[in-house]
């Protein structure tokens, strides 16, 4: 009865613990709990999906079943995972390293949920140190193959300006070589599973102190420079500034009116900014602020701006705007 009860939660803990362990080292809560369960979700639907499909693929091929595990599932597993990244990173649901390896190491922690249990009910006779190397090595892999994946997908997306499909390669490239590498045992089980639990959890750690000190020192600059341009905006000497030169020639591509609102547009996108900056100064001292009703407002009269001045007039006001990846995300934040 005892080793019953002990499979499970060998074969389960290690990696939901380590994944609440992340949610808590959040201090700016950048990840909601509802996000990080719809996320743990797709990760166990990607491994309810890939148990036909290895199926299928290993009766039609002839491929013996080592070279299977150790080439093939690693590439199909881990690229099915990578989607639900690349997509939250194109939604601009990620903006920066923490949430990245968050959110990366909650799709394989559901991946890794659903394997196991699928196991649990495959070898009910399995051996404690069996589950051991299950829970404490391949689940603790399977979320950190897809949280590395996350953090350099997002790293080389704001650093590179080319297609983002070249930026997320490497780290797919890096998440199948460790995910293959777990699955040839170069060592035997246990030691490749020390291995894991050795590194992963200080190279998770090492990412979050970097991640937020990224963080804070983009709010503190980020902070001054919105309320640079809003003051200059309100003071009327925008006119003479390089962004209300910028502006004026505009006027020859637009309309009288769509000038006005692309100005309109500018002042409202920096004040939202500044609230969203704020919300993460708050949170970071915990305190949860909510967006109120002007914000909301706020967010109205902005989408009515951008079908005022319409696609060709937020690409043109784009140069002041500085829309990277981080900006785009904080609107996301203060609007959900």
């Amino acid at each position: 009865m005892t080793d019953a009860l002990a499979r499970p939660l060998v074969g389960l803990l290690p990696v939901l613990s380590l994944l609440a362990a992340l949610l808590y080292l959040d201090s700016y809560k950048l990840v909601k709990l509802r996000a990080v369960v719809a996320v743990l979700a797709s990760g166990a639907v990607i491994a309810a999906a890939t148990y036909p499909l290895n199926e299928l693929f290993l009766g039609r091929f002839t491929l013996p079943l080592a070279t299977f595990s150790r080439y093939v599932a690693p590439a199909s597993e881990e690229l099915l995972k990578a989607l639900v990244i690349v997509v939250l990173i194109r939604a601009h649901r990620i903006g920066f390293l923490v949430d990245a390896a968050i959110f990366g190491f909650a799709v394989g922690t559901g991946f890794a949920t659903a394997e196991n249990l699928y196991y649990l009910q495959l070898m009910p006779d399995a051996t404690l140190g069996t589950w051991v190397v299950r829970g404490f090595g391949t689940a603790l892999m399977h979320g950190g193959a897809t949280a590395i994946f996350g953090v350099m997908g997002l790293a080389l997306v704001e650093r590179r300006a080319g297609p983002w499909v070249q930026a997320v390669l490497p780290g797919l490239a890096l998440a199948i070589v460790l995910h293959s590498g777990f699955n040839h045992f170069f060592m035997s089980p246990r030691i490749s599973t020390l291995g894991i639990v050795a590194v992963l959890p200080p190279l998770l750690y090492a990412v979050f102190h970097l991640s937020e000190r990224s963080l804070g020192d983009w709010l503190g600059k980020g902070f001054d420079a919105d309320t640079a341009m809003l003051e200059l905006i309100n003071s009327g000497r925008f006119a003479d500034s390089p962004a209300g030169r910028y502006l004026h020639t505009l006027k020859d591509k637009f309309q009288g009116p769509v000038v006005a609102d692309l100005l309109c547009y500018l002042r409202l996108r920096t004040e939202l900014s500044l609230r969203a900056k704020g919300i993460l100064m708050m949170r970071e001292n915990g305190f949860e602020v909510p967006p109120d009703q002007a914000t909301r407002d706020a967010f109205t009269e902005m989408r009515y701006l951008e079908k005022s001045i319409g696609r060709t007039g937020v690409l043109a006001i784009q140069p002041m705007l500085g829309m990277s990846h981080k900006d785009l995300w904080q609107l996301y934040i203060l609007g959900k």
